[in-house]
């Protein structure tokens, strides 16, 4: 067996297009791609609901790149409901000395969970997937949830 029969370390390198967005919710800015899964401030959305992030700052797909002043109009992040949660506990102690005054609390800070189906451009259709969360929402009215 010669080297030139044992062909495992050709690998074709193939560039990868990754395209992803900064959305804005609940305040705060987050680098979102598809398949990714993030916490957000709390949404009232139920789990497994399609939701519609349209506040889009940015959408760079491979060298192209479109900048909101400040959104992007046309463009729109697709993303699914994973439930609800909370955060970890902060603990709030107020102290004053000399006068006895002393009071611990906590809080725990409550947050949604998204997958991030898709990142839809301006100008381009949605195409099967804007159905399908169109098809859900009709589903969710029907049902009266």
């Amino acid at each position: 067996m010669t080297s030139s029969d044992n062909n495992w370390y050709n690998v074709v390198l193939v560039e990868v297009k990754k395209i992803y967005a900064i959305i804005e919710t609940g305040g705060k800015q987050y680098r979102v791609s598809p398949g990714q899964v993030i916490d957000v401030e709390h949404l009232n959305v139920a789990s497994g609901l399609p939701v519609e992030v349209e506040k889009v700052l940015l959408v760079a797909d491979g060298e192209k790149v479109t900048v909101g002043e400040p959104f992007i109009d046309g463009a729109k992040v697709l993303a699914t409901s994973k439930g609800d949660g909370k955060g970890k506990k902060v603990i709030v102690f107020k102290y004053k000395p000399k006068v006895r005054y002393r009071k611990k609390t906590g809080h725990r800070q409550l947050y949604t969970r998204l997958m991030i189906d898709s990142i839809v451009e301006p100008g381009t259709e949605t195409g099967q997937l804007a159905d399908e969360v169109s098809q859900l929402e009709k589903e969710v009215d029907e049902n009266g949830a």
